[in-house]
């Protein structure tokens, strides 16, 4: 069923009710500070039932660069940070800190190897200490399967790596599920690290843990939790992304505000047209708000018995229209939208939220600039 109701503290909150709940939703106080320079920043910090993931702010210590933001994913002895900022795939420490061997393996595929590559093998073996091997796979949705997968456990077999390698996902959520299921299984688990390059990896499938791989029968049927020793956000990234991915990202932030943050939700009423002109402030504000959800449920469910189960919201209606139109006809976050529409329609239908919503709902997908109904073949 794609939609349900959850207990919550005070009661219960429908999936898509999350507006009508003010109560349960989580909460925000923006305010404003100078960072070194004297340049105003306008930041925000979280406050959230759990109390799990605040939103801590720190700078980069270079005289005259961006400020990065860091948040936090609590697993306990497996928890780890998400570096937020604008050209921080440069700061190669970043990534070489959380690399305990002398070896690593990136994988990136064909799209994003003549964009970021040698900035990635730089960053990572620029003090001489890691020496990094490369697998470039085909680029899209319909390779994300076992046997293009096998190029990653080849390459690192090839290259004779040990437990003490680190994969690193250089691209989107292709290649961040399909690298961190490779980490999981090679060797029975070596480290992974995702430096996403999509808004779709970056608010979302980055962060929490789900790998795999597509299966003709199903989406993301054969796959594994494994946490990355940490996640890289380099914003920067976004100004090479083709407007349709850019918009099939935007999806799963507003899933984020439907669910558990209503302010979110009316913050992308008001500036949807700022993310589509990828403004740079709107966009570090909306990633970093994505991820402050995300890692707050993460931490509270790992392995989606509970809470996590909310993030799946469109998510069912859009793996099937993937499905039948073939996998990689419609980007992900495409038929995420789409399924969110249904998923809305079908809630009011039952009573669990108003017209009014579920016209919002559809003005802000219009407003994304995504599809509305599924293939007529459905």
């Amino acid at each position: 069923m794609a939609i349900a109701t959850l207990p919550v503290k005070g009661g219960v909150v429908h999936r898509l009710g999350t507006l009508f709940h003010s109560g349960t939703a989580q909460r925000a106080r923006y305010h404003s500070h100078h960072p070194r320079g004297g340049e105003e920043r306008r930041t925000a910090t979280f406050s959230s039932r759990s109390n799990i993931n605040g939103m801590s702010i720190c700078h980069a210590s270079a005289a005259g660069s961006a400020a990065m933001e860091i948040e936090h994913v609590d697993f306990g002895e497996r928890s780890y940070p998400i570096y937020i900022g604008k050209d921080i795939l440069d700061q190669g420490e970043l990534l070489r800190k959380h690399i305990p061997g002398k070896t690593a393996l990136i994988v990136t595929n064909e799209t994003i190897a003549p964009l970021y590559l040698d900035r990635c093998v730089k960053a990572i073996t620029e003090d001489g200490r890691i020496k990094a091997d490369v697998v470039i796979l085909p680029d899209g949705e319909e390779y994300k399967s076992v046997h293009v997968l096998s190029q990653i456990w080849d390459k690192a077999l090839e290259c004779r790596l040990d437990r003490r390698t680190t994969f690193v996902a250089l691209g989107g959520g292709v290649v961040g599920d399909m690298t961190g299921f490779a980490a999981a299984s090679y060797q029975r688990g070596v480290n992974f690290i995702q430096v996403p390059t999509t808004v779709m990896a970056q608010v979302d499938s980055s962060v929490g843990g789900k790998t795999g791989v597509n299966h003709p029968l199903g989406k993301n049927m054969i796959g594994a939790f494994y946490q990355p020793q940490c996640v890289l956000i380099d914003t920067a990234s976004l100004d090479t992304l083709p407007d349709r991915e850019l918009a099939s990202g935007i999806s799963e932030i507003i899933k984020y505000g439907l669910i558990r943050d209503a302010e979110l939700f009316v913050w992308l009423e008001e500036n949807m047209d700022r993310l589509l002109a990828r403004d740079p402030e709107a966009f570090t504000y909306a990633i970093q708000r994505s991820c402050a959800n995300k890692a707050e449920v993460v931490a509270e469910d790992e392995k989606e018995g509970g809470v996590r189960a909310t993030l799946n919201l469109g998510h069912t209606f859009g793996h099937a229209i993937e499905a039948a139109a073939g996998y990689g006809t419609w980007l992900h976050g495409e038929a995420v939208g789409t399924g969110i529409i249904m998923a809305s329609d079908m809630s009011k239908r039952l009573g669990w939220i108003s017209s009014e919503l579920d016209e919002r709902i559809k003005k802000l997908i219009i407003k994304a600039r995504l599809p509305t109904t599924p293939p007529e073949e459905m």
